[in-house]
Parts: C-alpha cells; sequence; structure tokens
C-alpha cells in the first residue's frame, strides 16, 4: 500500500428503529468528525455498506449537530460520499488496499451489521493482516459476532474475536437514557461482555471514552467520534 493511507468506513444500510416506525441509520457526527481528523493527516475514505448505494442518515443526528459547524459542514458538502456507498461484499480479499477499517454509529448497525457475515469476514481479514479495527458508539455491533480465525492466531477454535480485549461502546445507561434500551435487538454494552470483552466505560454518561487494545480501537459514545479517529492516526501514521 503507497501514498495516503486508506480506510475503510462501513456505514449501515438499515433505516428503521424496530416497530417505532421511526427511521434511523447512522449518526452525523460519528463521520462528520473522523472525517475532519483523517483528510487533515491525508487519509482517504472509501465508503461502503451491506446494500451499497445511499446509506441511510439518522435525521435525529442532524438535529443534534445543529450547532456543531463540523457535522454542519460536512452535511453540506460531503453527501456524494454516503450517497453512493459501495457494497461491502467487494471488499472482500481487499484488507491489503487499506490501513484500517472503521465502523461509526447510529443504531442502524444494531440490526443490520451486528449479524452481518461479508462484514465479519471483512473484519476477520483485517485482523489476520493486523491491520487496524475502529468503531465507535453503536459501531461496536459489528464486531460482537466476529469469531478468532485460524489465520488471526484463534486457532480456528470458534471463540469470538473480542474474547479477552478491551473494549468500550454505546452503554446501557446511555441507551436508557435516549430511551431506546426496550426498542433495540439487544443492548450493546450486555453483548459485548457475552462475548467475553472487557468492556471500560466513561464515569460518566455522553464523557469521551476511547480504549485501544493493539490494533482494536473503540469509542464509547458520539464525543468520543474525535478520539477514535486521532487513535487511528498514531496507530497507523505514528502521530
Amino acid at each position: 500500500m503507497s501514498g495516503s493511507p486508506k480506510v475503510l468506513v462501513v456505514l449501515t444500510s438499515h433505516d428503521k428503529l424496530g416497530n417505532t416506525g421511526k427511521p434511523t441509520g447512522w449518526y452525523l457526527s460519528e463521520l462528520a468528525h473522523p472525517y475532519a481528523v483523517l483528510t487533515a493527516h491525508n487519509f482517504h475514505l472509501t465508503l461502503a455498506s451491506p446494500s451499497g448505494g445511499p446509506a441511510p442518515l439518522d435525521p435525529s443526528s442532524i438535529d443534534a449537530a445543529s450547532e456543531d459547524s463540523t457535522s454542519q459542514t460536512f452535511l453540506a458538502e460531503q453527501s456524494a460520499l454516503w450517497a453512493s456507498t459501495a457494497p461491502l461484499r467487494s471488499f472482500l480479499g481487499r484488507a491489503d488496499d487499506f490501513a484500517a477499517v472503521f465502523f461509526p454509529g447510529g443504531h442502524g448497525p444494531m440490526f443490520d451489521l451486528a449479524g452481518d457475515a461479508t462484514s465479519q469476514a471483512l473484519i476477520q481479514e483485517f485482523v489476520a493482516k493486523g491491520k487496524v479495527v475502529a468503531a465507535v458508539c453503536h459501531g461496536p455491533a459489528a464486531l460482537v459476532g466476529v469469531k478468532k480465525s485460524a489465520t488471526s492466531g484463534g486457532g480456528g477454535g470458534g471463540g469470538y474475536y473480542l474474547e479477552g480485549k478491551k473494549v468500550t461502546g454505546f452503554s446501557n445507561a446511555e441507551e436508557a437514557a435516549v430511551g431506546l434500551d426496550g426498542v433495540v435487538p439487544f443492548l450493546l454494552e450486555d453483548r459485548l461482555v457475552e462475548v467475553g470483552a472487557r468492556f471500560e466505560k466513561a464515569d460518566e454518561q455522553w464523557a469521551a471514552k476511547v480504549v485501544v487494545d493493539g490494533e482494536l480501537i473503540t469509542g464509547q459514545n458520539p464525543a468520543s467520534a474525535q478520539g477514535v479517529a486521532e487513535a487511528i492516526v498514531k496507530a497507523v501514521a505514528g502521530v
């Protein structure tokens, strides 16, 4: 891999919030802030989603970022990025093309990426190649079903990739605070613990928390998105 470091950004294709009748998708600030950090360090981002094509942006995340200039600039200037994402399957076997894979949050990943076999195979490939695997907020839902593979040192025994790893993600308390603990298909904090991860969280709800365990980088909530991107830059470029 030569030239600018490349990051594969995987967005959700899911746009319905359970049976509430409300829309969901990926969360604006959790891509906007990493985009600003990564492009400032000359990283190149490629966007993908399970279905390809338009990736649904959660409208509530636009409202939440109404006074966030970074998110509003990104929304106004970069919509082509998520209007025509590439199908995730087209990146299988191409981990060598990228320095990292990154999963932004929003509730969408809880419904599709958490059980997506293509996404899981892709993560296995990145792990086997020693690439950075990063996720923020509900993005770590994409990691919960990933199994260890023989090439990643797991022996192919079927254990979970996250077993024994330090990780964070959207906490049970934060899910309850937004009133969606009864809507999501599972509680992310609980599931991360169930697959053997060593879950960490900030002392206070909504505070930034970034956890780095080798090549695995996770952030707890929207406030953690910038820190996750900064950790990606440090891991890949050493700055």
